[in-house]
């Protein structure tokens, strides 16, 4: 199946199954390579990124623990997904985000690594800031509500309201290589208290007090 006529199906089904809403549109770059970092509750995630209006090109690295699971396999093969093996260092995962960034495609990751299950942000990884530095491209968070649980609702026959909240876009500076180690945490830290700042306080789990959020809350930069 073609990544178009997927897209068609998945655009049909969440219209049917759920109520989603897309909000903070216009922070995102209408072309032009970008990755956009998210929270990660459900498997719904994917589709509700995959289905968003502003980027139809959106691809995303996806762990390969998902192939367990064939209808998300297919899903993911067929919409030109990324598998990445999160046990190991996966050079070639990077290689091929790098490469559809350097298209000028738009790519989402999960910075968490994992899937949480207490509904509140994790503490996020390095690889998202890795990679936006590498390639020099800019990172939108994004925070995506109602998506856990969204499934039992969709087979009792409720429509799930689900959220996907964009914040505005940021591009980092170079690393100083005499502080490389501080520089990358400082940057995992910002990217994570960016997804934090556009969800519900609920929702902001490991980063609700940190001071970086607080300062985005109260739109000091």
């Amino acid at each position: 199946m073609k990544r178009a006529t997927l897209q068609v199906i998945i655009k049909f089904l969440m219209r049917v199954l759920t109520r989603t809403e897309y909000l903070g549109l216009e922070n995102v770059p209408a072309n032009g390579p970008v990755i956009i970092a998210t929270n990660h509750m459900s498997r719904l995630d994917i589709p509700v990124l995959f289905n968003n209006p502003a980027r139809p090109d959106v691809n995303a690295l996806v762990t390969t623990k998902y192939k367990k699971h064939w209808i998300i396999r297919w899903i993911i093969d067929a919409g030109e997904g990324i598998w990445l093996d999160r046990d190991t260092a996966d050079f070639s995962a990077f290689r091929q985000a790098s490469d559809l960034l350097k298209q000028g495609k738009c790519l989402a990751i999960s910075p968490e690594g994992t899937r949480s299950h207490t509904d509140g942000l994790q503490e996020g990884k390095p690889g998202t800031i890795l990679l936006a530095l590498r390639c020099n491209v800019p990172i939108v968070p994004v925070g995506i509500t109602g998506t856990k649980g969204g499934f039992k609702k969709i087979l009792m026959l409720r429509r799930p309201k689900l959220t996907a909240t964009f914040g505005p876009a940021f591009l980092l500076e170079p690393v100083d290589r005499d502080n490389r180690e501080a520089d990358m945490l400082r940057y995992t830290d910002e990217m994570m208290c960016r997804v934090a700042a556009v969800l519900p306080e609920n929702y902001r789990g490991v980063y609700k007090d940190h001071p970086r959020l607080k300062e985005l809350l109260a739109g000091t930069k």
